[in-house]
């Protein structure tokens, strides 16, 4: 992909991930203490993973999944114990680096292969099932939907990702972020339409012989997302 706006929000999430906020999403992503505020989205996240995860066969030997915005690697962990070969691919080389050093050394059937580059980069081959947990919330929708239709053309079976939905109480929050100074603000969670991006999906020639299978709104303080599963029909 090579819109503007994609390469200049990909661009940002690089150097905030990989260097802003690289303590402060560490720390999230443990059990150590937090504010109030980081707790709900801490709690949000875990349940958005397991529902994630929910959708995915229990028995994964055999299957290769990408793992788009793997972070610190929560979700490749688990889904490596399922028996997956996980490809798990970040912007931010310092967050695969602690993802590295967090994984277990091996698992009994699958594996992990972490890696820093671009969640689109059609090198790293076809796989049974992408999973994009929050990677893709800072999107707008067309460039959000040309990364879906992009990661489709390369899958067989599923695809699951999530997306900030666009609700009263997002946009009133987006809108006051938007208020701070640029230097003290990470980059924009863009509030998006489903039926907004299914649409724009449904016009995707890759996304022929997709369906839209499962939805599910996560709610928790200051964490809000919504998953949307896709299948091969």
């Amino acid at each position: 992909m090579n819109t503007v706006t994609y390469i200049a929000r990909r661009g940002e999430l690089e150097t905030y991930f990989d260097r802003t906020a690289v303590d402060a999403w560490a720390k999230l992503t443990t059990d150590a203490p937090v504010s109030k505020i980081r707790a709900t989205v801490r709690a949000g996240r875990d349940e958005m993973r397991k529902t994630l995860l929910s959708w995915l066969p229990n028995d994964l030997r055999g299957r290769r999944i990408l793992d788009a915005g793997c972070g610190t690697g929560a979700f490749a962990v688990e889904a490596a114990k399922r028996g997956a070969d996980v490809v798990a691919i970040d912007l931010s080389p310092t967050l695969v680096d602690l993802a590295n050093e967090r994984a277990p050394s091996d698992f009994e059937h699958g594996s992990i292969e972490f890696m820093a580059g671009d969640m689109l980069d059609p090198a790293l081959g076809q796989f049974d099932h992408v999973v994009g947990m929050d990677s893709l919330i800072h999107y707008n929708t067309e460039d959000m939907a040309e990364m879906v239709s992009n990661l489709a053309a390369r899958t067989g079976q599923s695809l699951l990702f999530t997306h900030a939905p666009r609700t009263p109480l997002l946009v009133a929050m987006h809108t006051v972020g938007r208020m701070f100074p640029r230097s003290e603000r990470a980059p924009a969670i863009v509030p998006v339409s489903n039926k907004s991006l299914r649409r724009a999906l449904s016009n995707a020639p890759t996304m022929r012989g997709w369906e839209a299978g499962r939805a599910h709104q996560v709610t928790s303080g200051f964490y809000l997302s919504h998953a949307q599963e896709f299948v091969a029909a």
